[in-house]
């Protein structure tokens, strides 16, 4: 049981996330709140916390602060403004979405202030973080993640220690890339199945299946990249020529391709790079020389 929590806390950007993680927070601590946009103040959902007018009335009474802000540059800036300040917090703790490169900057400039500093990036939903439910994908070294942790888990379902500083808004970026590039192909495929007179939730319920839109993650990549075995299994010959009837069919039928037709080119350098006989999870090695990476295990 996580029983309340006697610090008070400060969080700067009160938009959909940073609102709901003050709404949270307020059912266990005092919660100090502080945006650069004042209309957000007259929102209802905030009534429950103090607002104030700057960063450095919110840390006359905050040590803990908490980031959620619209961009890189702006996490940027208040990181600077708080470091600058009269009085620098214990903690800041994160939780925009950021590249790993600005996580590790930020990172970099509070160990030379002494103030404690993880990227604490979002894996979960707006609903879910204001039922005080989020998940937070933690980087930063352990003695600032312990100390972010005894904070977090006041509102959180899980807390993850990544890595080090950078590996929390990394993984969520990646995350986020695989989600959004999926959508692009959904959309194609959907559009796809309405040409061709194809009932969509038909289509829909096939990818559902298991041997659908879950497939190349649980066997391609963890049995077989993870483990580096490419023996048997779908050939890259016989996935590019599938790859190749669906490019042809969506030119037939007038479907513009953009995410599919860019996953074709892979498989044309696999063929000519002489693995056509190998599974088609193979196309991982060819990652593994341009990036000099080791995919296995």
């Amino acid at each position: 049981m996580v029983y309340k929590l006697d610090r008070t806390i400060g969080i700067i950007g009160l938009g959909n996330a940073g609102s709901a993680l003050a709404k949270a927070f307020s059912k266990k601590c005092s919660v100090i709140g502080y945006d650069i946009n004042p209309e957000r103040y007259n929102s209802e959902s905030l009534s429950t916390i103090k607002l104030v007018n700057s960063i450095d009335e919110l840390l006359l009474n905050a040590q803990i602060v908490l980031l959620s802000l619209p961009n890189e540059r702006a996490s940027v800036e208040v990181v600077n403004d708080l470091l600058l300040s009269r009085k620098s917090p214990e903690l800041i703790i994160e939780t925009s979405t950021i590249g790993p490169h600005t996580a590790k900057e930020i990172g970099g400039k509070c160990k030379n202030e002494g103030v404690s500093f993880v990227d604490a990036a979002i894996g979960s939903g707006v609903k879910a973080m204001s039922l005080g439910k989020a998940v937070f994908l933690v980087g930063g070294n352990d003695q600032d993640f312990f100390f972010a942790q005894s904070i977090l888990e006041h509102v959180a379902e899980a807390i993850h220690h990544i890595g080090e500083t950078g590996s929390g808004s990394g993984l969520k970026i990646i995350n986020n890339a695989v989600v959004h590039s999926i959508l692009v192909v959904l959309i194609e495929a959907i559009t796809m199945a309405r040409k061709l007179q194809i009932p969509i939730p038909t289509l829909v319920d096939l990818l559902k299946g298991d041997d659908g839109i879950t497939r190349p993650l649980l066997h391609r990549i963890e049995e077989r990249i993870l483990e580096g075995d490419y023996t048997g299994g779908m050939s890259v010959t016989n996935a590019r020529k599938d790859s190749m009837l669906v490019l042809e069919t969506a030119y037939e039928y007038g479907v513009p391709l953009f995410a599919i037709s860019g996953s074709h080119i892979p498989y044309d350098i696999a063929k000519d790079q002489g693995l056509g006989e190998k599974d088609y999870a193979s196309l991982a090695t060819l990652w593994e020389s341009w990036a000099n990476v080791d995919l296995s295990n």
